[in-house]
Parts: structure tokens; sequence; C-alpha cells
């Protein structure tokens, strides 16, 4: 059924649209939640004037936001909380942590614009999305670091044991090259077959001729008639 949304509805469309939804959806939310009504000439005509006026809001919060995601874009926020000594936090860092350090740190950076799937539960640097619009959107880097470590010292840290790790990782592999040729060595199987041409040599027909030879017969003698 058509409707005329009383309010902007995200997907759906926004104030004073006239759109096609489901009969259920209509009435068991739309309506119910005063977000639109039924799509009728005079609702239309009542709410064209409150349209245009939206239309106008609308344009200077997208200034406004577009602002705020050029402002925000490649920031970081760093966090620090309770970890044991492997880096697992005892706690977590949840959307509202990233908002509001971004907040503190002047950005208008709004709790649900924050696009964290999982709880943060380690320490480390994540690449984290902001979502002010479907269209528009902000990464910020969000480092967690343990109670009492500052943000450069801990990247410090992290650096060097990203180091050691490639470093141990390339030694491995060299000594795994090295000791191929001889695991290849000891696991020749005992059964091997022989050279091609000894086996060609050890099966050798003997010659043509010797081998007529031995079966040839006498020649028949001719009977007298």
């Amino acid at each position: 059924m058509k409707v005329l949304l009383v309010s902007d509805v995200r997907i759906l469309g926004y104030l004073g649209d006239v759109v096609e939804v489901a009969d259920g959806y209509a009435r068991n939310f739309l309506f119910p939640q005063g977000l639109a009504k039924a799509a009728t000439d005079n609702n239309v005509k009542s709410i064209a004037k409150a349209k245009a006026l939206r239309a106008e809001e609308r344009n200077l919060e997208r200034k406004q936001l577009e602002k705020a995601v050029a402002a925000v874009n490649g920031a970081e926020a760093v966090i620090a909380a309770a970890a044991n000594e492997v880096g697992h936090l005892f706690g977590s860092v949840f959307k509202h942590d990233i908002a509001k350090n971004l907040r503190e740190q002047g950005f208008e950076v709004a709790d649900d614009v924050v696009m964290l799937h999982h709880h943060i539960k380690e320490v480390g640097t994540y690449s984290v999305k902001l979502e002010f619009a479907d269209d528009l959107t902000a990464s910020v880097s969000v480092v967690v670091v343990p109670e009492g470590l500052d943000a450069e010292t801990f990247k410090a840290q992290q650096k060097e044991a990203a180091k050691e790790a490639a470093k141990l990782a390339a030694e491995l592999k060299a000594q795994e090259q090295k000791a191929a040729p001889e695991q290849a060595a000891e696991a020749k199987p005992e059964g091997e077959a022989k050279p091609e041409g000894e086996a060609k040599a050890e099966g050798k027909a003997k010659p043509e001729g010797k081998a007529k030879s031995k079966g040839k017969g006498k020649p028949a003698e001719k009977k007298e008639e």
C-alpha cells in the first residue's frame, strides 16, 4: 500500500515522500509509531509546507556531516584499559568508549556512527569505520594500550615485536629449505626401481636368430610313393 511519510525514515525516504510498503508493515509499525499516514490528497497537501522546511534542514545537516567526516577522518583514539601480561583485557572496549574519546578531542561523533561489530578484548591497534550516512563514512585508528603505558611507547613495543617475529619466521624458513634435500634423501624408498638402463639389460631378450635355432627341428623326410 502507499503511505505518506511524516518523518524521515532511513531506507524508506524523507518527510513528505509517498512510498509503497507492505500492508502489515504500515499498520503494525509505521502508523502506530507516527511515522506515516494514509497517502490521501488532503494529507499530502497538509504536509507540503513541512516537507519544504525539512528539505532545507536536511541540506544544512548534510553540510555539517560532511564537515564532521572531513575533520575526524584519519584521527586516532587512544584508550587505556586494564590488561594481563599477554595483552588480554579484563573488560572490553565498546563503541561508546571510542565515540567518547573522539568527542573529548573535539570531534562530533555520536555513539551510533561507530561501526564496531565486535567488542575489543585485546590491546593493539584497530581500524574502525564511522558511518555518518550511507554515503558518508570515515576511518579512525583506535589504539588500546595497557593502563600505565603511553601510546608512543606501546607502538614502539609493537613495532619491535613485529620485527622480531618477522626475523624468526625468516630464520625458520631458511632452516626448512636447508633441511628439505636431506629429508628427501632419507625418505627415499628401499625398493626403488633400478635405473632404466639396468632394467632393460637384465630383461633383455635373446637375439632372434639364437631363439629360432634352439627350437629348430630337422627337415621333414620326403615320403616315397
